[in-house]
């Protein structure tokens, strides 16, 4: 209100004293006197249109910025190596010219680093003003989602407001999971998601490949297991140097010791079998060594294409915990527990004894390790590692536990909440596909299991969320109609985990920026 009356009072001092464009003067001009210009006066700015919004805009008078012929994206050449990348993808996006050159001219856009802790990471600042727009971050990160910002704000309005905007995500990690193993996707396609993801600002893409139905990655070691149709490395080099640029970290899953069936298919022997006899689907025998020998030779063979920084062990539904007494159903699992672990163990403790020694194998690559929630089991003698993220889908599975659990055990914490972020093909078991608004007016990052938030004073813990497309009816969609049936739920989920605040705006008025930010 008091910013609405400055600008009246303001209005009315210019009204007095100063022609506009387009009106004649108050009174004849004094004879012998040259008639003054008119002075343009522009009303303060608005925050640009953009999904997520920007958290912060100050506005300022003045004409904005919007592409001209002459105008370029210019890098200054001591951060030429770190953000040419993303100067010449702005440059063909807006079709401007590019230059590595300290110089910046009317019309330019700028990118530059700031120094280093500057600012949070993945933060940026984007100033518009004398008809120039400079984008600056403390990482290439950062400065890239500036350019997002950017871009957004052009094809939404045409031009970028004056102002400064300052933003930065509330959660380091943001994105979609893809289950490529039971729905085979095209490269073009994933790819197309990368480009979606980047422009709203997400930087996680998981990608389960490995599944009861098919293994859907090209192998070297065991080609045996490979599922058609599948993406070759040379495919898997290009979506991974894409993701890189798109500064997107591509999290792979090869799930064990449960949802092996493709793998089991090429290797009967390691299948698990009751006591009776009976094959457990998809489930490897985790007291044969050979079961480790070849899930690590895989482990091996994926870390070099994945060069990301985290990695997904899977843990989740190990058939063999399932029963009502698995000591008595698989004795060769609860000998193979004493043996290892004494004589108190039993078969959750050989499990996890599994996703602790699988997890060995990869950290020596420095990578994040994560596992589904109803991987950890309370009790036993075995607790799993403390580094393994939990990714918290369920609370129903045989093992899992509720959320606070995990959270005062001081394990970090992922959502992939099945209640609001499981897009599950075919809609079995009474999953319906999620909605953006009910993410939107309904979900945050908080609420990990149903529809009952943690208490806030975890919000630390809690590293993000991936909206995730699992395909269990795989032939119930094509990849166009899951394409379309995703782009809202993944637009309201980039919003509340770049921006903690309850939205400013509406469901509706969301739903229409996200049709003039983001092409579809």
């Amino acid at each position: 209100m008091a910013t609405a009356a400055v600008v009246a009072v303001a209005a009315v001092v210019l009204s007095n004293c100063t022609a506009t464009p387009g009106n004649a003067p108050a009174s004849p001009p004094v004879s012998g006197t040259t008639t003054p210009s008119p002075t343009v006066t522009y009303p303060l700015s608005a925050a640009p249109r953009t999904v997520p919004a920007v958290r912060e805009h100050t506005p300022a008078r003045g004409p904005g910025w919007k592409p001209s012929a002459d105008g370029r994206v210019v890098v200054p050449p001591v951060d030429g190596a770190a953000l040419a990348d993303e100067g010449r993808l702005l440059a063909t996006e807006l079709h401007l010219g590019f230059a590595q050159s300290a110089e910046r001219r009317h019309g330019d856009v700028q990118l530059s680093l700031g120094k280093k802790g500057s600012g949070p990471a993945e933060s940026y600042s984007l100033v518009v003003r004398d008809g120039q727009v400079r984008i600056t971050g403390p990482d290439a990160a950062g400065v890239f989602y500036g350019t997002r910002t950017l871009k957004q704000a052009v094809q939404a309005a045409g031009s970028a407001p004056e102002g400064t905007v300052r933003d930065s995500p509330a959660k380091p990690e943001r994105g979609l999971n893809l289950d490529i193993a039971r729905k085979y996707f095209t490269p073009g396609w994933i790819e197309d998601r990368l480009r979606e993801m980047a422009d709203l600002k997400l930087n996680q893409l998981g990608l389960h490949f490995s599944d009861d139905q098919a293994f859907r990655i090209e192998s070297t070691t065991h080609p045996e297991i490979v599922s058609a149709p599948y993406l070759t490395k040379a495919e898997m080099g290009r979506i991974m140097a894409l993701a890189a640029r798109l500064h997107i970290t591509v999290v792979p899953e090869i799930d064990s010791p449960g949802h092996l069936g493709a793998v089991l298919r090429a290797h009967p022997d390691l299948q698990l079998r009751d006591v009776q006899g009976r094959a457990v689907e998809g489930a490897v025998d985790i007291s044969n060594p050979d079961s480790a020998k070849l899930v690590d030779e895989l482990l091996r063979e994926y870390m070099p294409v994945f060069p990301g920084g985290a990695w997904h062990l899977g843990a989740d539904e190990y058939q063999a915990l399932v029963v009502r007494d698995p000591q008595a159903s698989f004795p060769q699992l609860a000998r193979e527990a004493q043996s290892r672990y004494g004589p108190a163990a039993g078969v959750q403790d050989l499990a996890t004894g599994w996703l602790n020694d699988r997890a060995d194998v990869v950290r020596p690559s420095g990578k994040v390790l994560k596992a589904w929630n109803d991987g950890f089991f309370a009790g036993g003698t075995v607790g799993a590692a403390k580094d393994i993220q939990a990714e918290y889908w369920t609370g129903t599975e045989i093992g899992a536990r509720p959320p606070l659990e995990y959270l005062r055990a001081g394990r970090k914490v992922v959502n992939l909440n099945d209640e609001y972020l499981y897009y599950v093909l075919g809609e079995p078991n009474q999953f319906t596909y999620p909605t953006g608004q009910r993410i939107y007016e309904q979900w945050t990052p908080l609420v990990l299991r149903g529809t009952t938030p943690v208490p806030a004073e975890f919000g630390e813990q809690i590293l993000g969320a991936r909206l995730a497309v699992w395909c269990d009816r795989a032939d119930s969609q094509t990849q166009d109609q899951i394409a379309a049936g995703i782009r809202l739920p993944l637009a309201a989920l980039s919003q509340k985990v770049w921006d903690a605040r309850p939205p400013q705006q509406s469901w509706t008025a969301f739903k229409e920026r996200v049709g003039a930010a983001i092409s579809p």
